[in-house]
């Protein structure tokens, strides 16, 4: 979980004891940004408070400044508590992998990185899309070289930009059986707020290709480099359902030119060695939790497969196709009585 509450850790707990049937959850603290944490001694003092408090790593948000997200840095590899997350524009790439974050999530920070000194970073809209046709790809292979050397692992998110800002229009999108499963006035953001972006007279789709084949080429030279990948969808963000935007989000990395072995490595060993417990979930071998997934097809021919569910096995626990389908009833009933 990239941003933290309070109550994560109460539900850490609650699962530890086996008192829900859950996913295994890692949470970041509450969001570090340039709100949050406006001088040195403030990012001192809450790095502290959320190391001592049990969070897994710190969020890091947009918008802190260089000053301090060193002081952040400092107190963190003090206090032994990871960092992951955005990179602010005051920090930069480079020196975002120099500090030694744990992740970098939606390969923020990239493109901004591949543009020349001296540019105002604040113009490059979202996730750098401004900057796709100005960036310089001669960089590329430095940086992903050094993402590799320095350890840092990549959360792709690509399907965050695939469904949010791509030129799909949302009225068609919001049609998907998925989207049964979302409260209402939340499917009626996602269309508002997708309509905002593309009907923009700014807005441009050749410009989005451009954009979209930048970020793929950046993910496949981050890959050919070495660096480590994690699975993640960034849900429920706009058009993500989560679950199913996990599904999205393999077939958006695949079409990047990851392997598809490797995407599937990417949401289970990878994790596992992430979090430094090989051996104990991710993998079958004995002695490791029974997590596994059934399918009914091969996703190694086609990662579409992956949708092909027979039923789910959580640390011995099986639910069978027909509960999940039962419990996915339900929660459809719930939002169509909104």
């Amino acid at each position: 979980g990239m941003l933290g509450n309070p109550y994560h850790l109460e539900l850490k707990e609650m699962i530890a004891r086996d008192e829900v049937l859950s996913p295994r959850v890692y949470t970041s603290s509450p969001s570090l940004n340039g709100n949050s944490v406006q001088t040195p001694e403030e990012a001192q003092r809450k790095v502290t408070q959320y190391a001592a408090d049990g969070y897994d790593f710190l969020k890091i948000h947009p918008g802190i400044a260089l000053p301090v997200m060193e002081r952040l840095v400092s107190t963190a590899q003090a206090e032994g508590i990871p960092f992951a997350g955005h990179v602010p524009h005051d920090v930069g790439v480079r020196r975002a992998l120099a500090f030694g974050y744990a992740s970098i999530d939606h390969a923020d920070g990239y493109i901004e990185g591949l543009m020349p000194p001296g540019t105002d970073l604040n113009q490059g809209g979202f996730f750098g899309s401004n900057f796709a046709s100005e960036a310089d790809p001669d960089h590329l292979p430095a940086l992903c070289t050094m993402t590799a050397a320095e350890d840092v692992w990549i959360v792709p998110t690509q399907s965050l930009f695939t469904r949010w800002v791509s030129p799909e229009p949302p009225e068609i999108m919001i049609q998907a059986a998925e989207m049964q499963y979302m409260p209402a006035r939340v499917r009626h953001s996602w269309v508002r707020g997708k309509s905002q972006i593309i009907n923009n007279p700014e807005y441009s789709a050749n410009d989005y290709e451009v954009f979209l084949k930048l970020r793929q080429r950046i993910l496949k030279c981050l890959f050919d480099a070495g660096a480590g990948f994690l699975l993640g969808s960034d849900a429920p963000q706009v058009f993500n359902v989560p679950g199913f935007s996990i599904q999205h989000e393999m077939r958006a990395v695949v079409d990047a030119g990851i392997p598809v072995v490797e995407v599937l490595r990417s949401g289970t060993i990878n994790p596992a060695r992430f979090f430094g417990v090989t051996g104990e979930y991710g993998e079958v071998s004995v002695g490791a939790a029974a997590d596994l997934i059934l399918l009914d097809a091969n996703p190694l021919e086609d990662i579409a497969h992956m949708r092909q569910i027979a039923g789910v096995m959580v640390r011995g626990t099986w639910l069978s196709r027909a509960l999940i389908d039962a419990q996915l009833a339900q929660i459809a009933a719930r939002h169509e009585s909104e």
